[in-house]
């Protein structure tokens, strides 16, 4: 663990997917009256001295600009072909004085200010990096054969939070992965596990939509690692 990490945090909002199994960029979608992607704007302005909105290379309907809040930077890039290359871009136009960097998929809008708090205060503690997770519900198996521990595993959300320099570095030369902690973890760096919570579901499918939008009108489980 590093010591204390003082300074501004900056987030990175990832946002450039096509959305295949969608069927649609549902980032850009109308979610009981807002865009999906304002909504996490919204949140991840209220921890943050700026963002960087990582965009579609290509037109898509309803991206149109994204507002700054009051008060927070907000810088738009175009993203890559994978998701680490569309970080590493976002992660090019964060300020040097960052101190900590957030990278938060735009389609999971109902991020709580609760979950960005915890996962700031561990990267804050000396963490390289810090990611929200949830236990497993179902029974898992092997393909070839066999029951997966589900003690031994959980769901990892987003928003994942990281020093700054740790980031930069475990990016430096490129590497995939489908989330940032892996690639800090990969370069050596600290990880630390926060509560996740269960109403921050990923907008994969269009039924995902529905959940959410029960979710805003009647709430949802209380936040935290409830099984």
């Amino acid at each position: 663990m590093s010591g204390h990490v003082a300074g501004p945090v900056w987030t990175i909002l990832v946002a450039a997917g096509a959305g295949s199994r969608f069927g649609a960029p549902k980032q850009f979608l109308d979610l009981a009256g807002v865009r999906v992607i304002d909504r996490s704007v919204a949140t991840a302005a209220r921890h943050s001295a700026g963002l960087v909105v990582v965009m579609p290379d290509e037109p898509v309907a309803g991206t149109d600009p994204v507002e700054a809040p009051p008060g927070v930077e907000v810088r738009s890039v175009t993203g890559a072909g994978s998701r680490a290359g569309s970080v590493r871009a976002g992660l090019a136009a964060v300020p040097d004085e960052a101190a900590v960097v957030l990278v938060h998929d735009a389609a999971r809008p109902l991020a709580t200010d609760e979950l960005y708090e915890r996962v700031i205060a561990a990267v804050r503690a000396g963490a390289d990096a810090a990611t929200p997770a949830v236990p497993i519900a179902d029974t898992l198996r092997r393909r070839g054969g066999g029951v997966v521990d589900r003690d031994d595993v959980v769901a990892v959300q987003t928003p994942q939070g990281f020093r700054a320099e740790a980031l930069r570095r475990a990016h430096r030369f490129g590497g995939d992965a489908t989330d940032d902690v892996t690639v800090v973890e990969n370069d050596g760096g600290t990880v630390v596990i926060v509560d996740g919570d269960r109403r921050n579901l990923k907008l994969t499918t269009p039924i995902d939509m529905d959940v959410a939008r029960a979710f805003l009108e009647h709430g949802g489980p209380a936040n935290g690692a409830g099984s």
